[in-house]
């Protein structure tokens, strides 16, 4: 079950009858798709040629795939044009990422918590919208399942940045103080709090101490949204 650490940091006591809406991470929070986008980028970076190592793209995990893929080019001083090596990057990422990606523990029961509570749900990723539908695709939570998603190619400034999560409170038509965010990173949770939104961390990807910012702090998702 997931490991529930909570943070007193509100002048007001929080309920959870307060909520509107939840809004989640995707990448680290439903599903963990990691290890296939850095296959399917290297699998790329070969055909055109160049030999990277999936330490190169460690500085770039979460930015989007714009940083992820131009990031490393960058590093090789290797000229590509970014459209077309994402686009190829996504035909191969398809491919091996079929029948191998799964939600994350706890993922699908949360959810179905959330909707009993009556609850607004929404993915806000950083990612491109092709990966997010075949990642939401293939862990069974097809995009219907959530009231809207928001993508990282409908915001210019990515996380750190607020920009996305107040793109789907917008969305949603909840005010940002009604929202939690569900995330896994530490720029996700900068992103959350700055606009101005609750915010549950997951420790999929990082640990608790990386994540201290966030006002809960979970394993995984193996709890409800009554345990908040």
């Amino acid at each position: 079950m997931g490991l529930m650490i909570s943070f007193d940091r509100s002048p007001t006591e929080f309920s959870i009858t307060m909520l509107k809406a939840v809004l989640f991470d995707m990448d680290g929070v439903l599903v963990d798709s990691e290890e296939f986008i850095c296959k399917a980028a290297i699998e790329m970076f070969r055909e055109k040629g160049l030999t990277v190592k999936p330490e190169d793209f460690i500085p770039f995990v979460g930015t989007g795939e714009n940083r992820y893929i131009g990031g490393v080019a960058e590093k090789y001083n290797f000229p590509i044009d970014i459209l077309a090596v994402k686009k190829r990057t996504y035909e191969i990422y398809d491919i091996i990422v079929r029948n191998k990606l799964k939600p994350l523990p706890g993922v699908k029961e949360f959810i179905a918590s959330c909707k009993r509570k009556n609850l607004k749900i929404a993915v806000a990723t950083s990612a491109d919208e092709v990966k997010m539908i075949i990642n939401l695709r293939e862990i069974g939570l097809p995009v219907e399942t959530f009231d809207i998603t928001v993508n990282g190619l409908q915001v210019e400034r990515k996380k750190p940045f607020p920009d996305i999560y107040l793109k789907a409170a917008e969305l949603l038509d909840v005010l940002p103080e009604d929202c939690l965010v569900v995330e896994d990173a530490p720029s996700g949770i900068k992103a959350a709090r700055a606009a101005g939104m609750k915010c549950l961390a997951v420790m999929s990807s990082f640990k608790e101490k990386e994540l201290k910012d966030a006002d809960w702090i979970t394993k995984d998702l193996r709890i409800s949204i009554n345990d908040l």
